[in-house]
């Protein structure tokens, strides 16, 4: 098992980035959250998790050891596959999850492309013994809050391209981006560069009062 990759980010891509390690290229699928954070050039440091299938090696990277062992657990549930516990993982935080579970709040999970309604519950009962109560209280309100991206093009380009990556279709990424353009552009305008991870998640909440 491949626990960690540690090196110099040598591409981005929408889902995917490759990090050089002794001189080898390793192409590691991430939710657009943390592609976000990562920069070409620089180092970066991912918890991983190696997916055997009979005809392909998938890395996923992650954030932290949280992330990455919540990715895992997740699959543990019948239906639930790398790409939708990836995709759970790109809409909420492993303990906005656990808040989810832990109090069977159904829309949380209908937020994230894929899960309907049955599916949610579903997940709601397999879950619920297996990913634990969330281990902040913040955590109970669900992801969401509001926040910038990085600003002009850049963050827009990122979050437009991160929810068409989800699945979303074109006019629905341009109404999401549009949407969280003034939580950025306040951000902007005090000199900060707000992460874009929080700024997705604010999209996808508008994408999901919207249906």
């Amino acid at each position: 098992m491949i626990a960690f990759v540690s090196g110099t980010v040598a591409s981005l891509a929408p889902d995917a980035a490759v990090v050089e390690v002794g001189g080898v290229g390793m192409a590691v699928q991430c939710t657009p959250g943390t592609l976000a954070q990562l920069r070409v050039g620089h180092h970066a440091k991912l918890a991983t998790s190696l997916v055997v299938r009979e005809d392909s090696l998938t890395l996923y990277g992650f954030e932290d050891e949280d992330a990455r062992q919540t990715f895992e657990l997740l699959q543990t549930a019948s239906g639930v596959g790398p790409r939708l516990a990836q995709a759970m993982l790109a809409v909420h935080s492993p303990d906005a999850l656990r808040a989810a579970v832990s109090s069977g709040d159904e829309k949380a999970l209908t937020a994230v492309p894929g899960i309907g309604k049955k599916g949610a519950q579903k997940l709601l009962l397999e879950l619920k013994d297996r990913l634990g109560e969330p281990l902040t209280a913040a955590s109970a309100a669900l992801p969401g809050q509001a926040a910038g991206g990085a600003h002009g093009g850049g963050w827009r380009g990122q979050l437009h391209s991160a929810l068409v990556g989800l699945g979303y279709a074109t006019r629905e990424a341009d109404e999401a981006v549009a949407a969280v353009a003034p939580q950025a552009e306040e951000a902007a305008a005090s000199g900060a560069e707000p992460p874009v991870p929080q700024l997705l998640r604010a999209a996808l909440q508008t994408l999901n009062r919207a249906r």
